[in-house]
């Protein structure tokens, strides 16, 4: 079966099948200039009357109840004014799991999976050790480090209470509550007890890194959705970079890492920092598929 947009321009009456649901929903995302019209056509679908692809292909002329398509409406209308796709559906993917995202929470992007893939090439991976995750958010790098390191116990910190309750909501979505703590406060400073001092083997962090002058160049659905604290990187975007390389080496135990996402452009100047403070030194840097570099790994000197 072919499916094609339709012109609704002369009817103001709702659709009332999945095959019209379906034209109707792709015409208003074309419109809206949305990239994925045909995916997310499909995708909202299933999300506001819980239909497949493959029943709008088997079944297109399967009714759609008034009620039903006032609800899956608006998720279009939503879509059409560039809210992110994730924040509708209530979901994002990360390394082949599902994880709640809402606006409080950044929505986790393919590139910090380079983060997970960098722990897991160390050798604390499969060992029974403590590691950080500062700034969870929605807790993706935290619930994963768990996932996938079974013999680890993650600290995860955020300023944001809303953002901790969805990384809560997601360790307890993963089964990994009794081995994923969080704490509420600025950086590393929730952890400055004294308990957690030189036993940490692992600190991960997406720490915000966009400059306050390239706010304005963000694209519409990460400036006018995403929360701001979770971007903002200060003047220059190295604001929390200097942060961690100052807090991180009283935790780390000798030996131990330091693994940072970085933003276009910066790894030349942490690499700098990194020399200045003498606590670090770089062990490796990933790029992503751009060839940017991506995440850089440091480790704790004796």
């Amino acid at each position: 079966m072919k499916i094609e947009t339709t012109d609704l321009s002369d009817s103001s009456q709702p659709p009332a099948t999945l095959l019209s649901a379906y034209q109707w929903g792709l015409t208003i995302l074309q419109a809206a200039e949305v990239a994925n019209a045909k995916h997310e056509t499909f995708w909202l679908l299933e999300a506001g009357l819980g239909v497949s692809r493959l029943r709008v292909y088997s079944d297109p002329d399967g009714r759609v109840g008034p009620e039903d398509w006032a609800r899956t409406e608006s998720l279009f209308r939503r879509r059409a004014l560039q809210e992110p796709l994730q924040y509708i559906i209530g979901t994002q993917a990360f390394r082949g799991r599902d994880f709640l995202v809402n606006p409080n929470v950044l929505i986790p992007r393919p590139e910090t999976e380079l983060i997970i893939e960098e722990v897991l090439a160390s050798r604390f991976s499969a060992a029974p050790c403590h590691m950080v995750d500062m700034g969870t958010g929605s807790g993706c790098l935290a619930v994963s480090l768990a996932l996938d390191c079974p013999e680890v116990t993650v600290f995860a910190t955020d300023c944001s209470a809303p953002a901790l309750r969805v990384a809560r909501d997601n360790a307890q979505r993963h089964g990994v509550s009794r081995r994923v703590r969080f704490f509420q406060g600025e950086c590393l400073e929730p952890l400055s007890g004294g308990a957690f001092k030189g036993t940490i083997s692992v600190i991960v962090s997406n720490p915000p890194y966009i400059p306050a002058d390239q706010f304005d160049l963000l694209p519409r659905e990460v400036r006018a959705f995403e929360p701001l604290p979770a971007l903002d990187g200060g003047l220059n975007g190295l604001e929390f970079y200097d942060r961690l390389l100052a807090e991180s080496p009283s935790f780390l135990h000798p030996g131990g890492i330091l693994v940072m996402e970085m933003g276009m452009n910066q790894a030349g100047d942490i690499r700098r920092k990194v020399s200045y403070s003498k606590e670090f030194i770089v062990k490796t840097i990933r790029r992503d598929q751009a060839g940017i570099d991506r995440v850089i790994c440091l480790e704790r000197t004796s």
